[in-house]
């Protein structure tokens, strides 16, 4: 997982490197708690209706969408995941960071993840 400031790189610029790199983009945007983090990350990745929203969910969510990117011919994607300054707070960011960078590890270059704090 990288983690840039929002000072060194706009959303913009890290979307085009990333399409530079032939790959899809995925915005999370930023959110200021646990709760919505976790609602976000379902929202945007189109998570079950099923899903959680919990720690252990986001985990089992991120592994069966890093599945469904290697399951078919779409190109690789990188979450660029938006980190508000209020959550870098919280005690669940350094927890979701593992669970991101687990994710990273399970699809291989499939999903790559980079945090971009605001």
């Amino acid at each position: 997982m990288r983690i840039f400031s929002g000072d060194t790189w706009t959303l913009e610029e890290l979307q085009e490197q990333v399409a530079d790199a032939g790959r899809r983009s995925v915005v999370v945007p930023p959110a200021d708690s646990k709760r919505t983090v976790l609602e976000t990350f379902g929202e945007v990745l189109d998570f079950p209706e099923h899903y959680g929203v919990n720690l252990d969910a986001l985990n089992d969510s991120l592994h069966d969408f890093a599945d469904s990117i290697s399951g078919n011919s779409n190109p690789p994607v990188t979450l660029l995941w938006q980190v508000a300054a209020p959550f870098r707070a919280d005690r669940s960011f350094g927890i979701i960071c593992e669970i991101l960078q687990d994710a990273e590890r399970y699809a291989g270059k499939d999903l790559a993840v980079t945090a971009v704090l605001l």
